[in-house]
């Protein structure tokens, strides 16, 4: 089983839309690794939407935003999650220590990245699925250089995704503990962040308690 000292692809990486020859690569980082405490013990990667597992949809978000390739970090029911859900073209890594946390799921995924050959790894969560391409192509848009900083913002407020040049990989993954994920890097490198406002096209909810459920449901 790959592991995050040597993560496969499940098959060859997909094409990305739009993409041309010297263009920089923007990696896709799907943390997908909780385990739906509060939901009850219900992996996120595998709440259903739209009749599929919602690991699916935040995939196919990042595709559709032109972020390749796709690396997903899985946690919880990890055997489960690749069993039922089509990752197919991207390259799953497990993290075993999930249950420490969002940073731990952080840290794998960017050493998954190490000789990819990205310029920048674009970060999402599995559990928003209000936010759609339009909001992570606008983040993309933004990437400038390796040193780059980049998060959506909802009427001002910093959120997701995230996106990191491959310069600021090393000290995201040192600060990145516990349920903090990226939030050390972020505020002390708050005066390179750039803010692009996506409150237009996106929703930023968390599936985090039952009563979120709701938003799933009816989508």
């Amino acid at each position: 089983m790959p592991t995050h000292d040597a993560p496969q692809p499940e098959h060859a990486p997909d094409a990305r839309p739009g993409h041309r020859p010297g263009d920089p690569v923007i990696a896709g980082l799907l943390l997908a690794a909780g385990g739906g405490r509060r939901l009850g013990g219900r992996p996120k990667a595998l709440l259903p939407y739209r009749g599929r597992p919602l690991v699916e949809n935040a995939v196919r978000v990042l595709r559709e935003a032109g972020c390749g390739p796709v690396h997903v970090v899985l946690g919880a029911s990890a055997a489960e999650v690749r069993e039922r859900a089509d990752l197919g073209g991207c390259v799953v890594v497990d993290n075993p220590d999930w249950a420490e946390g969002m940073g731990s799921s952080l840290r794998v995924g960017l050493a998954s990245l190490a000789g990819a050959g990205a310029a920048a790894a674009l970060v999402s969560l599995v559990d928003q699925p209000g936010i759609g391409p339009a909001a992570v192509a606008r983040v993309r848009a933004a990437y400038r250089s390796p040193a780059s900083l980049v998060a959506a913002a909802y009427d001002g407020v910093r959120g997701h995704p995230v996106l990191f040049g491959a310069d600021r990989w090393p000290d995201v993954a040192a600060t990145a503990t516990g349920d903090r994920g990226a939030r050390v890097h972020l505020t002390e490198n708050a005066a390179e962040l750039i803010l692009v406002e996506c409150a237009d096209v996106a929703e930023p909810f968390d599936i985090d308690v039952p009563s979120d459920l709701a938003r799933l449901e009816g989508a």
